[in-house]
């Protein structure tokens, strides 16, 4: 056959089969998009496996730490913190077990929002900032404390003339950073503020950074003595002044609670609260009581009720109550409406443990 007509008769046959191909090929929406789908997941998977599905809005079917914080950060880039902020406010009460991971986040946009807008603090807390109890906030004081170079002077002015709870709880994480850890020094600047009420708010923020060093890493433990609490399970508690051992005690649970895998092992809170009790003889045991309360709800808030049911696995009643008061305290940080307490109370299906919750909530301890 000549060349000539060897081209031509293979283009024909050509042609005929693609004509085949498109009439018995099935091109209706359903099965097209369903196969371009399939290429995608398994595109976004290099073992082939089909990848994690996403929402129609392109966000993750769950939420992970990363995913949520490079979200955020990308949105704040983009637009400025309050949309940010906004954003993770309404993911959060969407699917609440991202509180578990919100305070750090919102940490890290208010260590963004300072530089990004020249430490004019001012301009950087004129957003909404009460979102993932005030992360953002703490966060930006953090940041405008460590790059001070008159942080004891600083620390008075930064939350005045308002001089708001958050804000000086923040100014205690701020000043962890400015003394590198040492407790000692960080407590010589909270005791800059003038009033016990302050100086008190200052301790929270400096503890809670103290036993949750990396805010990072909700995994992070605090880098105390081995030796040291080998002799006292809640050091470095009992040797504080008075003014600053209850909130040493309230945030030690979380030590205790990270040093043990508590995202692994459901039954560590049960055991917190019996590791409680080494802190009777000084008189701690009820906060730090509290403490596992209060970290309890801040790592289950999508199971209020199973919360509940780990404070009632405490032997005495005084104990019990004590963790109840901090599951309130936590859930009506978290969430900052009015009705906010008697939700929690309402989910919570242990009759005494509900007492306990609305007597702790100024409820009425005979409501149905």
């Amino acid at each position: 056959m000549q060349p000539r007509a060897f081209a031509i008769l293979t283009a024909l046959l050509l042609g005929v089969l693609g004509l085949g191909s498109v009439a018995v090929t099935d091109w209706s929406p359903a099965r097209a998009n369903a196969a371009t789908a399939q290429v995608a997941a398994t595109a976004a998977s290099p073992d082939g496996t089909p990848a994690a599905s996403a929402t129609p809005t392109g966000d993750p079917a769950v939420w992970t730490r990363s995913t949520l914080r490079n979200k955020m950060m990308a949105e704040m880039d983009a637009t400025d913190p309050g949309v940010a902020l906004a954003d993770l406010d309404k993911i959060t009460k969407e699917k609440p077990y991202t509180v578990r991971f919100c305070h750090p986040i919102a940490h890290e946009l208010g260590h963004a929002a300072v530089k990004r807008f020249n430490a004019d603090f001012q301009k950087v807390i004129s957003f909404p900032h009460e979102t993932c109890a005030a992360g953002y906030l703490h966060g930006a004081v953090e940041e405008m404390l460590n790059a001070s170079t008159q942080p004891e002077v600083d620390l008075l002015k930064l939350c005045a003339p308002k001089n708001s709870g958050p804000c000086i709880h923040g100014v205690g994480h701020g000043t962890m950073f400015v003394a590198k850890q040492d407790v000692a020094k960080a407590r010589d600047l909270c005791n800059k503020f003038t009033t016990d009420q302050n100086r008190i708010r200052c301790s929270e923020g400096l503890f809670m950074q103290l036993f949750g060093p990396d805010e990072e890493d909700e995994q992070a433990k605090a880098n105390l003595p081995a030796d040291k609490l080998a002799q006292d399970p809640l050091y470095p508690c009992k040797d504080q002044p008075s003014l600053f051992q209850s909130a040493c005690y309230f945030y030690a649970p979380t030590f205790y609670l990270s040093s043990h895998d508590y995202p692994n092992h459901p039954e560590v809170y049960a055991d917190a609260l019996k590791w409680c009790l080494n802190g009777k003889a000084s008189g701690g045991a009820v906060d730090c009581s509290r403490g596992v309360g209060s970290r309890t709800m801040k790592y289950n808030l999508d199971r209020e009720d199973w919360a509940a049911q780990q404070c009632a696995t405490a032997a005495d009643g005084w104990q019990r109550k004590a963790c109840a008061e901090g599951l309130v305290s936590y859930y009506t940080v978290n969430y900052t409406d009015g009705g906010a307490a008697g939700r929690l109370c309402a989910k919570i299906t242990n009759k005494e443990m509900q007492g306990y919750c609305r007597s702790a909530s100024g409820l009425s301890a005979s409501l149905d």
